[in-house]
């Protein structure tokens, strides 16, 4: 391990965050919210050990894969860190574990909150709330490999250990312009969602803020009641639309915005992708229908946002779902288990490892009745290698691992089983909501200080896709 290239390079990620902690002083001085002083203070210490760490260290051009995997998990850790110091620097949020969980909860895109009253809570740091999302979304590395063209000495390595999915799409040969295609596409969406958010009636404020949460399928909102305090059929399609696209690879985006406008309906994934939201749209949306009186307007608008806002684990929320029939609950808890696509923004385990295990299955059957065939599991009429489907099955037994042993946690510090098992999934596939005392109208506040930490685990072992955050754990990472 080169440990001083580790740490030279935590210095340059927390000197772009200090620059990102002045982006939102401008909304403060506006709206006169009094925490512009807040931010301005962390900015300087994040700053300043940032510097301390760069100008002490050194960087080694080779940057192999442990190196990358300690970056990229310490990079998370220590963007958490430090994005926690405007909340306890202002009182907001005056416990480092509540203002850690919050801020982890931002950089991963869950949005599981410990805040009981958000409208309370100043402009300048609600912003910055949002801010962390959007960062997070897209990749805090992959921004870094962006603007930071020195980084693409080894930062394939980087970027293997944050995007999510099984394999890494590079959209070119070098991982600096793939970095920026993905950074660019994702910039656009979100620069239309504002602007049509904006048409629809939000403030500025109000349409970034929404706009960082959609397009990173993270979920916080600046209202108590979420999407939902707006009542707006226009607004809640505006942010349907958009994450059902930051829910989908942003490869195909790239693609079909260079005109390559068979892109979505040849990719198979996307097209599982595709039906499973229309399924259980149809399932929930005919439970409202005949259970809860809704009109089919209202039943398709409510089942609509609220089956993309699960599977994409964004986590916004228009209407109180605990409310509804046990198997929507249900439906919309498996959805949880599945999340968005490889190479988007979303959690869960990723349709295209479902889709890659169920067609692993039946081909053991085939092999059943003729030992002797050669059936490859095919993905976009390309045979996947074994070691992928393999990786993938190692993957998904973890997954399903850690989601009990997550469970089991927080059983023994007192929180009830369905809470605790929404908790976990919730945190984990980075959704945000989950069931019974933290559903869509509930918060996180009264989970015990150990539960919150280890909640905080799991949300960055979800965003960081498991291998990248445990391999640290394993006493051969760290020999010679």
């Amino acid at each position: 391990m080169h440990y001083r290239s580790v740490l030279h390079l935590q210095g340059i990620l927390l000197g772009s965050l200090a620059v990102a902690m002045l982006l939102p002083i401008p909304f403060s001085f506006y709206y006169q919210s009094g925490d512009h002083w807040a931010l301005l203070l962390s900015a300087a210490a994040t700053a300043t050990v940032g510097a301390a760490l760069y100008l002490l260290t050194d960087l080694n051009r080779t940057l192999r894969a442990r190196e990358g995997f300690a970056i990229v998990t310490f990079g998370w850790v220590a963007f958490s860190t430090f994005g926690s110091l405007p909340y306890l620097l202002h009182g907001a949020i005056p416990s480092f574990t509540d203002a850690f969980f919050e801020t982890m909860s931002g950089f991963t895109t869950t949005g599981a909150t410990i805040l009981t009253d958000i409208e309370a809570m100043p402009h300048g740091l609600l912003f910055w709330r949002s801010l962390t999302h959007w960062l997070g979304g897209m990749g805090i590395i992959v921004l870094s490999l962006a603007v930071l063209p020195f980084l693409g000495v080894g930062g394939m390595q980087l970027f293997k250990a944050e995007v999510p999915g099984p394999v890494a799409d590079k959209l070119t040969p070098r991982i600096t312009e793939t970095a920026k295609i993905l950074w660019g596409v994702y910039m656009l969406l979100s620069a239309v969602e504002a602007v049509l958010l904006l048409l629809g009636g939000m403030t500025l404020f109000d349409a970034l803020c929404h706009t960082f949460g959609t397009m990173a399928t993270g979920g916080y909102s600046t209202r108590n009641a979420s999407v939902g305090a707006y009542d707006s059929p226009y607004i809640d399609y505006v942010i349907v639309l958009f994450m059902f696209l930051a829910g989908a690879n942003f490869s195909l985006h790239y693609r079909f915005l260079r005109g390559q406008w068979y892109i979505y309906r040849r990719d198979r994934e996307f097209l599982v992708y595709l039906g499973i939201v229309l399924v259980a749209t149809l399932l929930i949306g005919g439970d409202l229908i005949l259970n809860q009186n809704n009109s089919i307007a209202d039943a398709i608008r409510y089942a609509l946002f609220q089956v993309v806002s699960i599977q994409t684990t964004t986590g916004y929320g228009t209407a109180d779902y605990e409310q509804w029939a046990p198997s929507s609950q249900y439906i919309l808890w498996l959805l949880m288990f599945i999340g968005g696509c490889a190479g988007s923004t979303g959690g869960g385990l990723k349709v295209m490892r479902l889709h890659l295990l169920f067609k692993f299955s039946l081909t053991e059957f085939t092999r059943l009745l003729h030992p002797n065939a050669v059936v490859p599991v095919r993905m976009r009429n390309v045979a996947i290698p074994r070691e992928v489907i393999t990786n993938i099955l190692g993957f998904f037994v973890i997954y399903i691992f850690v989601f009990a042993l997550g469970v089991f946690i927080l059983t023994l510090l007192g929180v009830d089983i369905l809470t605790a098992l929404g908790a976990t999934i919730a945190t984990l596939a980075n959704i945000g909501p989950g069931l019974a005392e933290v559903g869509p109208t509930d918060n996180y506040a009264f989970i015990p200080a150990a539960g919150k930490w280890t909640l905080s685990l799991l949300m960055l072992m979800g965003r960081l896709e498991l291998f990248t955050v445990l391999v640290l754990f394993s006493p051969a990472f760290w020999k010679r």
